[in-house]
């Protein structure tokens, strides 16, 4: 299978480590991806933690895709990279990922917010994307 292709490539790389899924891992990233997406709907909270919220949401769930698949990575910007491998994704969400995941690191590392409604909208379309393909997935293997 070309996925597994794939991800067996960057681990030879160096870039991911193969490591055997785990369901209780699994079962508690998609549980706190779930409730971070549902709190980062709330209008009470302020658009920089509403991001904040939905970018970690995107990431439980895309790290779940790759625990699924038996690898793992310390980098949360290849974990986002991956779900073209690992969910079949193609780049108009994986790149929307990519960007929120550097917009955030500037917000943190730097204090500069630049995000605005439309991407922010744009990042919850790309996590609700990724739970339905998460959820699809099956118990690990």
């Amino acid at each position: 299978m070309a996925i597994s292709r794939n991800l067996a490539k960057l681990a030879k790389a160096g870039k991911l480590k193969a490591e055997p899924g785990d369901q209780k891992e699994f079962d508690y990233l998609l549980r706190s991806a779930g409730r971070r997406l549902v709190d980062s709907r709330r209008r009470a909270l302020s658009i920089e933690s509403r991001f904040d919220l939905a970018c970690n949401a995107a990431h439980s769930l895309a790290l779940c895709a790759l625990r699924w698949h038996g690898y793992r990575s310390e980098n949360r910007y290849l974990v986002f990279q991956c779900v073209e491998h690992t969910l079949g994704l193609g780049p108009d969400v994986w790149r929307v990922l990519a960007l929120c995941h550097e917009r955030r690191n500037v917000f943190e590392y730097k204090g500069e917010f630049e995000i605005d409604e439309t991407l922010f909208a744009d990042l919850l379309r790309a996590a609700e994307i990724l739970l339905e393909k998460v959820a699809a997935l099956g118990p690990v293997q």
